[in-house]
């Protein structure tokens, strides 16, 4: 592919690049290289999560085709239990997934996107209308801004302002990953959620595939070493990262390959809780109500807890908080104590037994 190797040259007179040019160099990439999933060069920015809910199928349906074709990302990222919610979508490229969650929230709900990318930003405001008349709304329950995940605040976004923030193979890309999940944790509501996929690395990178411009737009030369995240997320105030699925990324170029050597990466699925202080009491039973529009009969939380409708599964104290906390406690019933919370706690604490160490 003639542009692939236009790429790959152009990288190497760029290897010093400064914070600010590789943010440049990310919009040039998304903005103008990209035209459409085809021009991708790995599986690492289409790469599903898990099999999508009925209703979720059905509101991609209504999604305008340009907003569709301008789309790349890791999958859709849909966590459940979305009524009435405000939701952050961090990255959100020309709006596909904005415009699913509009549906999903509801007209009493509310949407808000925000990407560096000014194209795609205009793609996303130019469909606004399109979609409220298609979804039937009176007024929009979407906004868009051009700005930057690092710095929120620029944008107007008040603290404690959403129920959750979702992010869709975005956060690789920003230079500095911890402004990123600080300014998240800040305009959470206590009790908020980020649900968001990305790239993560075996191990640190090194410096060849820090700086290749291909890699980086990839998304692979942002990736975070996964350790990175537990200790980063949990520093800046999160409750520890909790693995919902995780897929390996294929490279089908061997020049990348060369550069990239024994490094390997997955796109995987977190849960972060902005989990107010004091919540936590102990390990516990919880007890599904089934009331989830589309998970009635059993709530896949994470890979390490699954809830079918009314039946007794204990959860170490971490999980008890979460769904004490969360917009998940009207759907459950949390007792204290259990038969077995001991060795729960012991195998299952600090969200560790379902994490990448498979990498």
């Amino acid at each position: 592919m003639p542009g692939q190797h236009r790429l790959l040259g152009r990288s190497v007179a760029r290897a010093g690049q400064s914070p600010a040019e590789a943010l440049q160099l990310e919009a040039d990439y998304y903005g103008k290289e990209l035209q459409k999933s085809e021009d991708l060069k790995t599986n690492a920015c289409i790469t599903s999560a898990r099999p999508l809910p009925k209703m979720v199928r059905d509101a991609l349906e209504h999604i305008h085709e340009e907003v569709v074709a301008r789309y790349y990302g890791c999958g859709l990222v849909i966590p459940e239990c979305l009524s009435s919610c405000r939701i952050l979508d961090l990255g959100s490229g020309s709006g596909r997934d904005c415009y699913v969650l509009s549906q999903l929230v509801g007209e009493q709900g509310h949407v808000t996107g925000i990407d560096m990318t000014e194209g795609q930003v205009e793609v996303a405001k130019k469909h606004i209308a399109y979609h409220m008349d298609k979804f039937g709304y009176c007024k929009p329950n979407v906004e868009f801004f051009h700005g930057y995940m690092e710095k929120l605040g620029d944008a107007g976004l008040a603290d404690e302002s959403y129920d959750i923030i979702v992010s869709n193979c975005v956060i690789n890309l920003a230079p500095d990953k911890r402004a990123v999940l600080q300014e998240a944790f800040r305009v959470l509501k206590p009790g908020g959620e980020m649900y968001f996929s990305d790239i993560y690395a075996s191990q640190r990178l090194s410096e060849p595939i820090r700086k290749h411009r291909v890699l980086w737009g990839e998304c692979l030369a942002g990736a975070l070493y996964w350790r990175d995240l537990y200790s980063t997320a949990e520093e800046v105030g999160f409750s520890a990262p909790r693995l919902v699925t995780a897929s390996p990324i294929t490279i089908g170029n061997k020049e990348l390959e060369a550069v990239v050597g024994d490094c390997r990466f997955v796109s995987a699925t977190f849960r972060l809780f902005k989990v107010p202080a004091g919540s936590r009491a102990g390990p516990g039973q919880a007890i599904y109500n089934g009331g989830i529009v589309g998970h009635e009969r059993e709530l896949v939380f994470d890979a390490n807890f699954s809830f079918k409708e009314g039946e007794v599964v204990d959860v170490d104290a971490e999980m008890a908080a979460i769904l004490q906390s969360s917009r998940f406690a009207e759907e459950f019933l949390i007792r204290a104590g259990g038969a077995n919370t001991a060795a729960l706690q012991g195998c299952c604490g600090k969200g560790v037994k379902a994490s990448l160490t498979w990498l």
